[in-house]
């Protein structure tokens, strides 16, 4: 497993925008992925990306709104949140799932498949 910290949560108004940050504490070939819990409600997947950041997806909710990418040379992932609704609130977790040399164009949607998850980040959209 590899240490993840998120930042870059916080409060905005709809149709705003964040950016929140994914930081592994070691340097690990993964694929990772975000996922989001809303209070109430099931934990559920976000976005997803390959280890070398040529593949990714997007649950339909946010897909044409948010962006997922990635730069290994500082073991980060981000998620860029444009057009930010209400709806959109919840805590929000980075995941990672070590990958071998033939796996590196594989992204993973269920949570089953990590092994590695940060503390969450909260993401608040007032209307």
């Amino acid at each position: 497993q590899v240490q993840l910290v998120e930042s870059g949560g916080g409060l905005v108004q709809a149709g705003g925008s964040l950016r929140l940050s994914c930081a592994a504490s070691t340097a690990r070939m993964d694929a990772n992925g975000w996922f989001r819990q809303a209070p109430g409600k099931e934990r559920e997947f976000v976005a997803g990306i390959c280890w070398t950041g040529r593949n990714t997806a997007y649950d339909d909710s946010v897909k044409d709104r948010f962006t997922i990418s990635r730069d290994n040379a500082k073991n980060t992932v981000y998620l860029q949140m444009n057009s930010l609704k209400p709806e959109d609130t919840a805590v929000y977790y980075c995941a990672a799932k070590p990958v071998g040399l033939f796996l590196t164009q594989t992204y993973y949607t269920r949570g089953d498949d990590y092994d590695s998850w940060g503390q969450g980040t909260q993401v608040t959209v007032s209307s």
